[in-house]
């Protein structure tokens, strides 16, 4: 009988591209994710992998089974719950992924209300941003993210189902009393300062690297920061001026001062799920309890 642990590296796999990256997501050495796949070849009397060199890869038998093996986890974590209980009541456990400025915004008090209506539900928050929420939805390693539909290099796709949440302005972010004037700026007119910039290949880091190359400047990059925070801080401090989602800038925190672009970047906050079986009842309340924010406006039809 195959091993759904085991089934899920082999999807892994398929979607990550190389043992190390699957043993780096499942938190193993990969001699082990290695071990754990001879065994399910054992187990399936099918070769599912072969060598090219200093790569594995996996064989057209290995495509079929990683493929398929997506929906029978799906179905397998779908009959765990109905078994848990029968009653109406959502229970068991839901991971939901969010990219850093939506976790306190969004996730948090979204899950704050599920806290107190559904005592046996349990949601597990994944700082997720969007280039790294995509896989981790599709394999299994969460059951929502919240992303944007405006992400390139990971396509939505038809295999998810999504569902808006709200809508998010980029915001030039700079020191207290610099004199940028008042009201939408044109973002070449600061070509010649330091900018903090996310860490390089994010989600973030390339939205702004794009918006300056559109004002036709190559911005120069004196820091990079994973944590919006570490950037306000390096902002206030007037050592760098930044491109920040507008969810992201706490002003009761941080004395900064932000402006909009003459141009405006709007970008779309979605929730998104595996498109297949209708979601389980603990996966539907949390999307209903992220929509339901009074906070953040959604989309304008």
């Amino acid at each position: 009988m195959m091993n759904p642990w085991r089934l899920k590296l082999l999807s892994q796999l398929d979607t990550l591209g190389t043992i190390r990256a699957v043993a780096q997501a499942a938190n193993l050495s990969p001699s082990s994710v290695s071990q754990q796949l001879a065994v399910l070849e054992t187990e399936t009397r099918t070769q599912l992998l072969e060598r090219t060199g200093r790569r594995v890869r996996l064989t057209s038998a290995g495509l079929i089974l990683a493929r398929r093996a997506r929906s029978i986890l799906d179905h397998m974590d779908s009959v765990e719950t109905e078994l848990r209980g029968f009653g109406d009541e959502p229970s068991g456990l839901v991971r939901l992924g969010a990219f850093q400025s939506a976790i306190h915004t969004l996730a948090v008090p979204a899950v704050t209300r599920l806290a107190r209506a559904y005592p046996h539900l349990d949601v597990e928050i994944l700082e997720l941003e969007p280039h790294a929420s995509m896989p981790a939805l599709r394999v299994g390693d969460a059951d929502i993210v919240i992303t944007t539909t405006d992400f390139d290099e990971q396509p939505l796709g038809p295999d998810l189902d999504l569902v808006p949440l709200a809508t998010d302005e980029i915001l030039l972010v700079l020191p207290p009393g610099h004199p940028a004037g008042r009201g939408p700026v044109n973002l070449a007119a600061f070509a010649d300062e330091p900018w903090a910039f996310d860490i390089a290949q994010s989600y973030m880091a390339n939205l702004a690297l794009r918006l300056c190359r559109q004002a036709r400047f190559e911005p120069r990059v004196v820091c990079r920061f994973s944590n919006y925070m570490m950037a306000l801080q390096h902002v206030e401090a007037g050592l760098s001026i930044a491109l920040l989602p507008a969810l992201a800038v706490d002003h009761r925190r941080y004395d900064v001062t932000t402006r909009q672009l003459a141009t405006p970047e709007i970008r779309t906050i979605t929730a998104a799920i595996r498109r297949g079986a209708p979601p389980r009842a603990a996966v539907r309340v949390v999307l209903d309890s992220l929509r339901r924010d009074p906070t953040v406006p959604l989309p304008t039809p």
